[in-house]
C-alpha cells in the first residue's frame, strides 16, 4: 500500500494562541498532539483524522460565538479552523477517490451535491452536518463561522479528481426528481406555474419565465429549484422544438408593470445570511450548465465525444437589464434578443464573489481585456453598442421584443432543429468540453466558498449596496 506521510508543519505559536483565549492547557496540548500523519490506509486515516477534526470542533465550541469574541478569542478560533481545514484537505487529497466510491456505491449511484456533502458528514468532522449548518442559517452573514467552507474544500477535491469529478457533473446534469414528477402534467396542460418560474408552451417553443417580482427577478434560495425544474421540463417537452428564457413583470416602483430579465443573486438575502454556499454550486452545475449542455441520461456519458444528451436551442430575451447572474445565463444560451434600452453588467468586484462560470465563458464572447473590465472593474455594456452586440445577437426597440422572439423561434424551427444538438456539442468540444468545465468548477467550488464568508463581501455590500438599510 502506498504511504502518504503528509502532515502539517507544527505551529510553534499555536499553544500560546489557544491559551491566551482561555482554553485549558491540557486540552490544547492533547489536541495539537493528535494531528494525524496520513498512512495511506483509508480506514486508519479516517479514524485518526476524524478524531482530530471533532476535537477541534469541541475546542471551538468552548469559545464565545463569533460576534462576541475578543481579539485573542478570534485568533484562537482562526488557528483551530486553519489546522482542521488543512488536515481535511490533506485527507481528501489522499483519499477522495475511495471516499467518493463509498458515497456512490462504487459509482453506481448518482448523488447531487446537496446530498453528497451531507453523506460525507457521516465521517465525523469532515463536512458539517445538516444540524450544524441549520444552526448558522438564521444568522446574518457577518456572524457566521463559515463552516460551509468545508463543503467547498470537499467538493473541490471531488471535482479535481477526473473520475469522481466527471461522475458528479453527470449527476448534476440529470433531470431532477421534481421535474420528472411534473412532466406528464406539463405534457397534458402545456402550462405550469411553479411559483418562482412559469413554464408554458407557445407554438413550437417552451417558454421559461423567471419570477421574483419584489426583487427585480433576483435569484435566491426561493427561486432556484423552480427555475431548474422549469428548465428540465422545457428540455424534456416532446411537443416543443426550442426553449426561451425570460424575466417576468416586476413590482419595483421604477419598473412597475414592466418586464426585466434578472438582477442576478439577491444581494439583500446574501447580506442577511439567507443564501447558502451550496446555492452557488447547485446553480452553476445544475440549471446553468443544463442550458449549456442539455440534460444527461443515466446510462450515457454527458461528454461531447462519446456521450449523449437531450438538448434544445435556447433563446434568451433581455428586457431592461441582465445583471450578474442574469448576464451569466446569456453566456449559456444560443441566441440573445435584447431591447435597445437594456444593458449588461457583471459587478462581481462590487459584490466580492466569483460570477459563476463567467470567468470561463465570457472571454469567448468579448475577449480577455473586456472580460476583465466587466468582471473586475464593473464596466457596463449597453446592449445597443458594438461591445453589447458581442453578446446580444439581435437588438430591437423595447416594444418589439415579443415579436422578435416569435420571429427567432420560427426561424430556428422552420429551418429544422434536427442538427441543433450535434452543432451544440461540436461547439462545446472546441470551446468548453465537460472536462474543462469540471476543472473550472474544482477551482470555483473552493474559491467561492472563501469569498462567500469573507469580511470583504460584507464590506462591499454595505459600501456598494447599502445593505444595512434593506429589508430581506
Amino acid at each position: 500500500m502506498q504511504s502518504v506521510p503528509t502532515t502539517a508543519e507544527p505551529d510553534p505559536n499555536a499553544q500560546r494562541i489557544l491559551e491566551r483565549a482561555g482554553l485549558a492547557t491540557e486540552a490544547t496540548e492533547d489536541w495539537l498532539g493528535s494531528q494525524p500523519v496520513l498512512t495511506g490506509d483509508y480506514r486508519l486515516d479516517v479514524a485518526e483524522s476524524s478524531h482530530f477534526w471533532v476535537a477541534g470542533t469541541s475546542l471551538l465550541a468552548r469559545l464565545p460565538s463569533k460576534p462576541r469574541r475578543k481579539v485573542a478569542e478570534t485568533a484562537a478560533a482562526d488557528a483551530i479552523t486553519r489546522a482542521t481545514r488543512a488536515s481535511r484537505d490533506r485527507f481528501l487529497a489522499a483519499h477522495v477517490d475511495t471516499l467518493y466510491r463509498t458515497l456512490t456505491r462504487n459509482y453506481g449511484s448518482f448523488v447531487r451535491v446537496e446530498q453528497l456533502v451531507y453523506e460525507a458528514a457521516e465521517i465525523p468532522g469532515l463536512t458539517p452536518t445538516r444540524e450544524q449548518v441549520a444552526a448558522e442559517t438564521g444568522l446574518p452573514q457577518r456572524d457566521k463561522d463559515g463552516i460551509e467552507i468545508d463543503q467547498g474544500i470537499f467538493l473541490s477535491r471531488v471535482l479535481a479528481h477526473p473520475t469522481s469529478g466527471a461522475h458528479l457533473c453527470h449527476a448534476m446534469l440529470l433531470p431532477t426528481a421534481a421535474a420528472l414528477v411534473r412532466l406528464e402534467e406539463f405534457r397534458a396542460r402545456g402550462t405550469l406555474d411553479l411559483g418562482a418560474a412559469i413554464l408554458e408552451r407557445r407554438n413550437r417553443a417552451a417558454v421559461v419565465t423567471m419570477r421574483n417580482p419584489r426583487f427585480l427577478n433576483a435569484e435566491d434560495e426561493t427561486t432556484l429549484e423552480a427555475t431548474e425544474t422549469a428548465v428540465d421540463l422545457a428540455i424534456l417537452d416532446p411537443a416543443s422544438e426550442i426553449a426561451v428564457l425570460r424575466g417576468a413583470v416586476v413590482e419595483h416602483p421604477k419598473y412597475r408593470g414592466k418586464r426585466v430579465f434578472s438582477t442576478g443573486i439577491n444581494l439583500t438575502h446574501l447580506y442577511h445570511g439567507k443564501i447558502s454556499y451550496l446555492w452557488y454550486i447547485k446553480r452553476d452545475m445544475g440549471v446553468v450548465n443544463k442550458l449549456f449542455r442539455g440534460l444527461a441520461k443515466p446510462e450515457a456519458s454527458p461528454d461531447e465525444i462519446c456521450g449523449d444528451s437531450i438538448e434544445k436551442p435556447w433563446i434568451a430575451s433581455v428586457d431592461a437589464f441582465a445583471i450578474g447572474g442574469g448576464c451569466q445565463y446569456l453566456l449559456a444560451t444560443d441566441y440573445v434578443v435584447a431591447a435597445s434600452d437594456a444593458y449588461l453588467t457583471l459587478p462581481a468586484r462590487k459584490e466580492g464573489i466569483i460570477p459563476g462560470a463567467a470567468n470561463l465563458r465570457l472571454t469567448r464572447f468579448v475577449g480577455d481585456r473586456l472580460a476583465r473590465q466587466l468582471i473586475m472593474s464593473g464596466r457596463r455594456l449597453d446592449c445597443d453598442s458594438p461591445e453589447g452586440r458581442l453578446i446580444c445577437d439581435e437588438v430591437v426597440p423595447p416594444g418589439e421584443i415579443d415579436a422578435a422572439i416569435d420571429r427567432v423561434v420560427e426561424g430556428f424551427a422552420s429551418s429544422g432543429v434536427v442538427s441543433a444538438a450535434g452543432n451544440r456539442r461540436a461547439f462545446r468540444v472546441a470551446e468548453e468540453p465537460l472536462d474543462l468545465f469540471r476543472r473550472y468548477m474544482a477551482v470555483y467550488a473552493r474559491e467561492q466558498a472563501y469569498c462567500h464568508f469573507s469580511p470583504a463581501l460584507i464590506a462591499n455590500l454595505e459600501r456598494n449596496w447599502n445593505a444595512q438599510q434593506r429589508k430581506a
